[in-house]
């Protein structure tokens, strides 16, 4: 009989069944045989030894909840009989004594070196819209210079007035980091004139610039915005064409990772798949960023025992219960996540899932805790402070230096941000069904290759995507942003 479930961690209490399983019929993974006393979907999870009520529920070594009643041996375990274990805050103790090595590694893509020194794995014209007004105007110069053969992405997005505080300069920190991102051969910054974030208060944000590459336009001031619009993408576009690709070691690659729509396979196969490789990457002195904290929460502990100093790990810790504290302040519990989907694909708790979730972040260091849309700075695993909406947190990724986005997903979405967003499903009937979606079929794990197989497949995939092979969502242009917001509007 074939292996029809499968257990994580030898410490587990549960293991997830690989089919459609009815009561009374027989699993086996290794040595480990039980009989199913109910019908179990596929990606859900059985008991493996009876599990007394208050009892922890355990997956990937760790508890995922606790038995809000008794567990037979062969039950389903879901929503039915667990029930989270986590609370609006926690304590958190500076334990790691672990030291952190560089092992140089060989490796190379072809990038664009800029003349700050930063590298850009795209050469794109991109329009920054300083406010929503003008998105329609940015959208128009963008189908315009489309037909003289000038491809020019427009990033609209539907703020830069009516905001105050820190949500006007949340709104502002992002526009300027997408300004500046290296994937950008040339950017027009587009102003209506009148709006709280004209270009007197915005361009302080950017900072050093390099004002060849970075243009502006008032619509205001333009009698004839769009001749005027057009001739500045047109010098931009001129500019850009001149660069070349040229040899740049893969540790300057910065990753972004980002989970969507998981199920239960994706903590399995993709995102401990994504681990490897940033262990590998960062063990060469690379950079990678890890955001989404509502899905750290109740895996938190994992990630703080590789904080490689008590001021980062502090950092952490302030990071986590400051996006708890923002729950709370909107009358919100903490672990109002699963979604839907993600349950109806066997996963059951928010812990539970946040342990999927960090096995992106393999067992690198944990170096840096980035703020909202803060650049990347140090090599090793940097957490970066954000929700996990899918849009936001991309977006936010992209605006902190993230060349390369890896996403993956157990459901599918199509959607991708500014930079390169590589889809990974968690299992082959995704990638198969949504082929137009997907670039990386990691359910081959489930098939028998192994997970070394897997990573340097991955690994080539990387590269030959950094030397200018398009993503799916480049393909097929769905290439968006959206900037967090908390705050009122005026």
């Amino acid at each position: 009989m074939q292996d029809n479930i499968i257990i994580v961690n030898p410490k587990d209490s549960v293991a997830v069944v690989l089919c459609d399983i009815k009561q009374g019929e027989t699993c086996q993974c290794g040595k480990t045989t039980l009989v199913a006393k109910d019908d179990i979907a596929f990606g859900h999870k059985i008991a493996l030894f009876d599990i007394k009520e208050g009892e922890n529920v355990l997956k990937y070594g760790s508890p995922i909840g606790h038995a809000t009643k008794n567990i037979e041996k062969g039950q389903h375990v879901h929503v039915h009989n667990v029930k989270t274990n986590l609370a609006e805050a926690g304590d958190y103790e500076f334990r790691s004594t672990q030291e952190y090595l560089w092992d140089e590694q060989d490796g190379h893509f072809m990038g664009y070196r800029r003349k700050d020194g930063g590298v850009g794995i795209r050469n794109d014209i991109w329009i920054v819209p300083t406010v929503g007004c003008v998105n329609k105007t940015a959208e128009r110069l963008a189908k315009e210079a489309e037909k003289l053969g000038m491809p020019v992405l427009a990033m609209t997005h539907p703020y830069g007035c009516s905001q105050m505080g820190e949500d006007q300069t949340t709104t502002q920190k992002t526009l300027a980091a997408l300004a500046k991102h290296p994937n950008a051969g040339g950017v027009l910054v587009l102003s209506l004139g009148c709006e709280n974030n004209n270009l007197d208060v915005f361009k302080p944000f950017l900072g050093d610039y390099d004002n060849e590459r970075i243009r502006f336009m008032i619509t205001q001031e333009e009698e004839d915005e769009m001749e005027k619009g057009l001739a500045i993408l047109k010098a931009l576009f001129q500019l850009a064409e001149k660069d070349k690709r040229e040899k740049i070691p893969l540790r300057e690659l910065i990753i972004g990772f980002k989970c969507g729509g998981s199920d239960a396979f994706s903590g399995i196969t993709a995102n401990p798949l994504c681990g490897r490789l940033t262990d590998l990457h960062t063990s060469a002195g690379g950079r990678a960023i890890l955001t989404e904290v509502p899905e750290m929460f109740g895996a938190e502990d994992s990630l703080l025992a590789r904080c490689q100093s008590k001021e980062v790990f502090e950092q952490a810790t302030e990071m986590i219960n400051e996006f708890k504290n923002y729950y709370v302040s909107h009358n919100q519990v903490v672990y109002e996540n699963p979604s839907p989907g993600n349950k109806a694909g066997g996963i059951t708790t928010l812990e539970e899932k946040s342990l999927g979730c960090i096995q992106k972040g393999g067992s690198a260091t944990v170096t840096d805790v980035l703020g909202y849309a803060k650049p990347v700075k140090n090599a090793g695993l940097s957490l970066l402070t954000g929700p996990g909406n899918d849009m936001v947190s991309c977006t936010n990724l992209a605006a902190s230096g993230a060349h390369i986005i890896l996403f993956t997903t157990g459901r599918g979405t199509p959607f991708g941000t500014v930079v390169p967003t590589l889809k990974i499903s968690s299992n082959s009937g995704l990638a198969e069904h949504k082929a137009n979606w997907i670039d990386f079929n990691a359910g081959m794990i489930l098939e028998g290759t192994t997970f070394e197989e897997a990573t340097e497949k991955l690994i080539n995939l990387l590269k030959e995507t950094a030397n200018g092979k398009l993503a799916k969502n480049e393909e097929n242009e769905y290439r968006e942003i959206a900037i967090f917001k908390d705050g009122v509007t005026l």
